[in-house]
């Protein structure tokens, strides 16, 4: 032991560490400069598409009981403000209407996907970016930057925090990353500074959740359709909070308790950076075909090749044997679902719904069809196994292989890497048109595709949200 006269000499001194760099402050800056100016051509082309998309699938999930129930709810509160509620006839706060609306477009599963995170950004993000856009009356040349950061943010985020093992441990990534995003395209509309932006990400952290609990029950599920309106609603609510003087925690992402650590299992901060030449976010988006979970699509597109397009009658497959990420197995195998959700998320009925409806069909997951023997009796016959190649690929890719053995013994497989959506095969123009087309034809007030697209082109180039946005908010009133 020392005597009081004694200290500790220089060498015996502990080293001085220098303070970790603050990369949620970093992940700022690169959001605040993301302007219009910088991005590329390919970056608009892509955003157009993201656009386009994300107004196919909100108008149409705008009919669907769950967001009518949301909007019947909202009108109880009044309804003040500028920004159009898809298919509702009146308008509200950009708060309220982008909780409607990403819960319309998050509610068909048809909204586009951000595979490494293993989230829809899009529900989320483009419907509080135009409901923010319309309240100020902002144009594309604000929206555009405003929706990439956004997707910059879900993107690096869920990368950093690991999204695979946030999704073993039963979060959904959807509902916990994708309101930091909103908050950074929502305060570059409203107020692009840096303090507003770090601050309001902090009081999205608190507020952050999402549990996978409605992917194990057969008939609660209806959450799962507001975890889009959800993190909508709470980014506006974080930013608009914080605009006004409420102080959220700095370093939320990368901070002892922030983000990252507190759901990642092995946390890789560095990817809250990259190279400033590195691709945008935007272009790992995959768009979605078919009405289902992302993690079906490769499975579809695999059975489309072993049964000639689905023109093999189903009772003339005696078994399907599925290979996958190991979620397939122990998350996706319900195969008696009760609700809509349920059975988008149960593999034996996705596959069961495409032998006999189509795989691009939502009526393949409608209620009538959830006692139909014929997509009950395929699901019966349908197994899924882990793949340990796949496992490891997942989730920057989300692959599957099918073997299905035919009654007559033959035995066909399939595999398929990246399906029909992703970047490695995008879907053209015209498919994404034909989408428009299949779901929102019906409906009334609506642009024909080709009519649509050229609005997306025009508002891109600095049309306004209101031009953009003319006749979605038409419905019952």
């Amino acid at each position: 032991m020392m005597g009081a006269a004694e200290s500790i000499t220089p060498a015996a001194r502990p080293p001085v560490s220098e303070a970790p760099p603050d990369l949620t402050t970093a992940l700022a800056r690169d959001v605040l400069e993301l302007t219009y100016d910088r991005l590329s051509e390919a970056d608009l082309a892509q955003l157009k598409r993201l656009v386009f998309d994300h107004l196919a699938v909100c108008r149409r999930g705008a009919e669907a009981a769950w967001t009518r129930a949301v909007r019947d709810y909202v009108r109880t509160l009044g309804t003040v403000g500028a920004a159009q509620v898809f298919g509702a006839g009146f308008t509200a706060s950009p708060a309220v209407a982008a909780l409607v609306n990403a819960t319309a477009a998050h509610g068909l599963e048809l909204d586009d996907t951000h595979d490494e995170s293993i989230t829809h950004p899009g529900a989320p993000v483009i419907a509080a970016s135009l409901a923010v856009a319309q309240a100020l009356g902002l144009g594309g040349r604000a929206v555009l930057p405003a929706i990439a950061a956004g997707y910059e943010v879900v993107g690096r985020v869920g990368a950093a925090t690991g999204a695979a093992h946030v999704l073993e441990r039963g979060n959904h990534p959807t509902a916990l990353f994708c309101g930091f995003g909103v908050v950074a395209a929502v305060v570059k509309l409203m107020a692009p500074d840096r303090d507003s932006l770090t601050s309001a990400w902090g009081l999205q952290l608190s507020a952050a959740g999402g549990s996978m609990q409605f992917s194990t029950d057969a008939a609660g599920t209806a959450v799962k359709r507001l975890h889009g309106g959800y993190a909508a609603h709470g980014g506006v609510l974080a930013t608009e909070l914080a605009r006004r003087g409420l102080a959220g925690p700095s370093q939320a992402f990368d901070g002892q308790y922030g983000l990252c650590r507190l759901y990642g299992v092995a946390p890789d901060l560095a990817r809250l950076s990259k190279d400033g030449d590195a691709a945008l976010e935007i272009h790992a988006i995959s768009f979605k075909p078919y009405p289902c979970c992302r993690l079906f699509h490769s499975t579809l597109d695999a059975l489309a090749t072993v049964t000639n397009g689905f023109a093999l009658p189903p009772d003339s497959i005696r078994r399907a044997v599925v290979g996958g990420p190991a979620i397939v197995a122990t998350q996706h195998m319900l195969r008696r679902p009760e609700s809509e959700m349920a059975a988008q998320y149960s593999l034996p009925f996705t596959l069961g719904a495409a032998m006999v409806f189509g795989p691009e069909a939502i009526e393949g997951f409608a209620e009538a069809a959830l006692s139909d023997s014929r997509i009950l009796d395929f699901a019966d016959r349908v197994e899924a196994l882990p793949d340990d190649d796949l496992e490891a690929a997942f989730p920057s890719h989300f692959g599957s292989w099918v073997e299905i053995e035919l009654t007559n013994s033959e035995k066909r497989r399939a595999d398929v890497l990246d399906s029909l959506g992703t970047p490695a095969r995008p879907m053209t123009e015209a498919a994404l048109i034909r989408k428009y087309t299949r779901l929102c034809d019906a409906l009334p007030g609506l642009p024909a595709g080709q009519a649509l697209w050229d609005r997306v082109e025009a508002f891109a180039s600095g049309g306004g949200t209101h031009e953009l946005l003319d006749g979605f908010g038409r419905g019952e009133g």
